[in-house]
């Protein structure tokens, strides 16, 4: 498929189909359909068939599945000496407790780059999902209860898709990104999504499989069960004692 074919979804149908994800295009890598709108309705349909938006506030909606896909085995997370220094700073840890925040901090302007992708109207959708009950975040809080850290995403089953993270202190996403793992495991999640491979995400563990190998995945992750307590208020997570209970060859 070219771009010339590229598949474009009607704004007033939200059950409108979405093409299958091989027929992505490589060039861009993973590019699948453009508009549509970002109802609760057709974002959980896109994210059950291996599907997100991503764009940027003068592009239409564009919806990726890419080839292959970024992900992160919960167990697997990667602690390195310089995070586990900071554990202990008195950092608190929280989750869903702060969703609009931590989405906005992600949509705030990085140095390494000239914009973002969490437009309003991204976030406005993804505020809607978290009251809904399908969004989740973490949030990292320094002694002064000011937030320093964080990640969002979407859960399915037993998978969690994530979106995007940020950091205010050095580390903050890193705990973050931590923290998620370690709750996430204690819920018998399987996997974590994160999309796209970088440096920094295969420095903490990340990997990558082929988008065959991930739909599989995904589609016995969503029709499984997490534990109970998944995203109930009130739990306590001892990260440290989580990592020295991983498998030894996750520790660095």
């Amino acid at each position: 498929m070219s771009a010339d074919d590229l598949t474009w979804l009607d704004p007033a149908n939200t059950d409108a189909a979405f093409p299958h994800p091989s027929q992505a295009l490589s060039n861009p890598e993973g590019l699948l359909a453009a508009g549509g709108d970002l109802s609760p309705t057709r974002i959980l349909r896109a994210y059950k068939q291996g599907i997100f938006p991503w764009y940027s506030d003068d592009q239409p909606i564009l919806w990726w599945s890419p080839n292959p896909r970024g992900v992160l085995w919960p167990r697997e997370f990667i602690a390195h000496s310089s995070l586990k220094r900071v554990i202990n700073k008195g950092w608190r840890v929280s989750y869903d407790q702060a969703f609009e925040s931590v989405i906005r901090a992600c949509a705030e302007p990085r140095t390494d780059d000239q914009g973002t992708w969490v437009t309003e109207e991204m976030i406005q959708a993804y505020c809607e999902l978290h009251a809904l009950g399908a969004a989740h975040s973490i949030e990292v809080w320094n002694n002064e209860e000011q937030l320093i850290g964080g990640v969002y995403g979407i859960a399915l089953g037993k998978l969690f898709a994530g979106e995007s993270m940020f950091s205010r202190q050095s580390g903050g996403s890193k705990i973050a990104l931590l923290y998620l793992s370690a709750y996430l495991d204690s819920w018998d999640y399987v996997l974590i999504d994160t999309q796209l491979s970088s440096e920094h995400l295969t420095s903490l563990g990340g990997s990558t499989m082929s988008r065959e190998s991930y739909l599989d995945l995904l589609q016995a992750a969503t029709h499984e069960s997490v534990a109970a307590q998944a995203w109930q208020p009130g739990q306590d997570m001892d990260v440290t004692h989580w990592l020295e209970t991983r498998l030894p060859h996750t520790e660095v």
